[in-house]
């Protein structure tokens, strides 16, 4: 779908599938069977699909107690409870505002609704980033520049405020927004609504380069170092002004309105060899930080109850960074929880990592606080850069190439790991909608996308490490392309909210494949059952639903995303 200035239709769109209420929506009623729970079941059913439907309603189902035949069968009991659920939603980047920034601030506002308005996607967990990222506009920055400045007397946070010169940028609309406004703004549409909560994780990509014991941001990987690129790592007499500098940036977005739920002392700690900002950790490093740093100075301090999250990175190396902290009773009370990135596999969602952490740390949170379309237009043989293979239009504007196997990431390139096991070329979609799936159904409490908004090219990036965005953006046109990520993340964010509980689930595929469907289902406090299904066949495929001993049969579209929802 592509909606150029007139972002309130598809609010309209939405607002009408999705209406106050979901027994009421659209008037329709199913038929009325008694559940082993003594109440009713009524069903609503919601797709959004390679077709063309977007959170569309499809007929309600009757659940009664025959027994019925189709190609899979997915239980649910709802009695067995797991996690809570605190949220899904995208991320506040410096690139991000930009973009938006090219736009009218009437236009904007009607984006900004979208995103995060109960009547569009409603988005209730967040990211930003604690000072310059790969996506910020120029990059290389932080809010305490002044080498040598201990007592941060220098520190600022304006770099996030001042907004974008129109001599500079000649397109940009609105010279004042910048990623503070925009989680201002944010903030100011959840005020008036009746679920007001944005929860908000912070993550630094460096401190300060002088702080570091390469005094940079980062060193790229050149013939001339022998492709050994870095971070740095903090010098051992900053590691308390790093914490310090934490604090004053908490200080900081309080005083500007902004309340931060969660943090990571760094985003990617393990490194991605000084391609753009980073700083290292090892487990054991982290470990000491928080044990005798970080932890003690929030407690102390009126930030006792923020939420820290360890580790930030791919879920590859999850139990490392677990065993190691979580492992250290001295260092785990001051842990919320663990972050974690998609990046070491375009399909794996590491389900049985999530389940041993979930098991041997139980009561310690798991939330997903990156993930990203990574290196959109990268070369490949048979790729998205094959003129035989790939539409001229390429991503912009083009539901075609989210929905099938046309993306590659950075693990795909001749030079590096051409179709490499973890690694093949991948369907947007699919990857999106698995990894949220699979994720919830094994522990996951939370999961959080990556740049909300981007250019036409996947920007901008003070790097060229360009990436896809749920919203793209033409800032030469003003053309605005709500991907169909946008809209499966915002069908997500609908009907899981946070509070939820996440229940069993189990699936029979049949002779289906073993990636043929994926499920996970939720309970709301009032009792709404919400299945999620996606499936990434080009057929559509009949299965049975049981919840307890009642059972219905429905029908999923080819290549689609569903959501099944009854009132217990």
């Amino acid at each position: 779908m592509v909606i150029t200035v007139a972002p309130k239709k598809l609010v309209a769109a939405v607002s009408a599938t999705l209406a106050i209420g979901f027994l009421t929506a659209c008037n329709q009623t199913a038929s009325v069977a008694e559940t082993d729970y003594g109440i009713s079941a009524t069903s609503q059913i919601i797709v959004t699909n390679e077709a063309g439907d977007v959170q569309a309603l499809r007929p309600n189902v009757s659940f009664d107690l025959s027994a019925k035949q189709a190609a899979a069968v997915i239980t649910i009991d709802p009695a067995v409870r797991k996690q809570t659920i605190v949220g899904i939603g995208s991320s506040f980047t410096e690139s991000s505002a930009f973009v938006l920034a090219h736009l009218e601030p009437d236009v904007r506002a009607e984006v900004m609704q979208n995103v995060y308005g109960a009547e569009g996607a409603n988005f209730s967990l967040t990211r930003t980033p604690i000072g310059a990222t790969d996506f910020s506009v120029e990059g290389q920055w932080s809010y305490a520049d002044v080498e040598g400045d201990v007592t941060l007397k220098h520190f600022s946070i304006e770099e996030d405020k001042n907004g974008f010169s129109k001599a500079k940028y000649p397109n940009i609309k609105d010279e004042t927004f910048d990623v503070l406004p925009m989680i201002q703004e944010a903030l100011a549409i959840k005020a008036n609504q009746d679920e007001s909560d944005l929860r908000i994780i912070s993550s630094a990509w460096s401190a300060p380069a002088w702080m570091k014991d390469i005094e940079t941001f980062y060193i790229r990987p050149t013939p001339e170092n022998g492709y050994e690129g870095t971070g740095g790592e903090l010098k051992p007499e900053y590691v308390g002004t790093y914490v310090d500098y934490i604090v004053k940036y908490l200080d900081a977005y309080k005083a500007a309105g902004v309340d931060i739920w969660g943090l990571t002392p760094v985003n990617e700690p393990a490194g991605n060899s000084g391609q753009w900002e980073s700083m290292h950790f090892t487990p054991e490093t982290q470990r000491d930080f928080i044990k005798d740093h970080l932890g003690p100075t929030l407690k102390a301090s009126a930030y006792k109850d923020i939420n820290v999250l360890i580790y930030d990175q791919n879920r590859d190396h999850l139990e490392d960074w677990t065993d190691t902290i979580l492992g250290d009773e001295e260092t785990a009370q001051y842990v919320y929880g663990t972050a974690v990135h998609w990046y070491s596999s375009t399909y794996k969602v590491y389900e049985d990592a999530l389940e041993r952490v979930a098991t041997k740390f139980p009561g310690y949170g798991i939330i997903n606080t990156e993930a990203t379309i990574d290196d959109l237009g990268k070369p490949a043989p048979n790729g998205v850069s094959d003129p035989e293979n790939f539409q001229e239009s390429g991503w912009f504007a083009n539901d075609e190439f989210w929905w099938n196997a046309t993306a590659t990431d950075w693990a795909y390139s001749a030079e590096w790991a051409p179709n490499a096991e973890d690694h093949p070329i991948y369907t947007p979609v699919h990857r999106y909608a698995r990894n949220i799936i699979v994720s919830l159904d094994h522990w996951m409490e939370g999961w959080v996308d990556w740049n909300i908004a981007l250019d036409h090219n996947g920007g901008p990036n003070h790097v060229g490490n360009f990436c896809g965005a749920p919203i793209m953006i033409d800032t030469n046109t003003g053309e605005i392309y709500y991907t169909p990520v946008f809209h499966v993340l915002s069908q997500f964010s609908r009907t899981i909210r946070p509070g939820d509980v996440a229940v069993q689930t189990s699936i029979d595929r049949g002779d289906l494949g073993d990636d043929s469907l994926h499920t996970s289902a939720t309970l709301s406090e009032d009792n709404v059952l919400t299945v999620q299904l996606l499936n990434t066949t080009k057929q559509s495929v009949d299965y049975v639903l049981e919840i307890g001993a009642q059972t219905a049969q429905i029908t999923i579209d080819a290549n689609a995303v569903q959501t099944v929802r009854v009132q217990l």
